[in-house]
């Protein structure tokens, strides 16, 4: 395994990617061993997985935020503007916010209830009602189609150039990083994120103007 995880990571693939087909790897050895499938230790129990060094997480300013959304209305897709909204209200993933259905979109009470999740829990947020009567445009079905495209078309517009990995959650990242500089509670951004532990929600602590005192 680790000749051949070597070969990956010449041909190009992220350490990051090489200990998830890791962690993947050692879990299926973990539930053979669970079914009387496989007799023995899991062979991968003692390989150590790449250290990696923590990425700064990468979030828009005011002042971006609303050059990104001046080029994002002034686009063709008009659906874009929408998601990019709902995604720096609520925290969502673009992909949660591009989405999401007409009817988990409440008006009273105003909030989003995001379902499918990446961690297979569904999550309610809290909105203005203005917003939600904004994007509430039609009482059932898919509210928005697909424009992610026009999304990265729009930051390049705006001039806003972003670390390789972290365009698609850079207003996810924006929502967290504003919701801590604001002195929001940690344990609350982990809920509205969505994380399963708090270990992921604290990459945003070092942001609350309380954290450090």
């Amino acid at each position: 395994f680790t000749d051949y995880r070597s070969q990956r990571l010449k041909h190009g693939l992220s350490l990051n990617s090489v200990n998830r087909e890791h962690a993947y790897m050692r879990a299926m050895f973990n539930e053979l061993i669970r079914l009387g499938h496989w007799k023995g230790e899991n062979p991968l129990s003692k390989v150590r997985q790449y250290s990696i060094t923590e990425t700064e997480l990468t979030y828009l300013t005011s002042g971006q935020i609303k050059k990104l959304l001046d080029e994002l209305k002034q686009g063709r897709n008009k659906d874009t503007y929408k998601v990019a909204l709902l995604a720096l209200a609520t925290g969502a993933r673009w992909s949660e916010a591009e989405r999401i259905r007409a009817e988990n979109v409440r008006l009273d009470p105003s909030m989003v209830t995001y379902i499918n999740t990446k961690g297979k829990k569904n999550r309610s947020i809290p909105v203005q009602r203005t917003l939600a009567e904004y994007l509430k445009t039609k009482e059932y079905g898919l509210l928005f189609k697909s424009c992610y495209a026009a999304f990265r078309s729009g930051l390049a517009r705006a001039g806003l150039q972003l670390p390789v990995g972290q365009i698609s959650h850079v207003l996810r990242h924006t929502f967290a990083s504003h919701f801590m500089m604001n002195g929001g509670n940690i344990l609350t951004l982990q809920k509205m994120l969505g994380h399963s532990s708090l270990q992921m929600t604290m990459r945003y602590s070092h942001l609350s103007p309380d954290y450090m005192r």
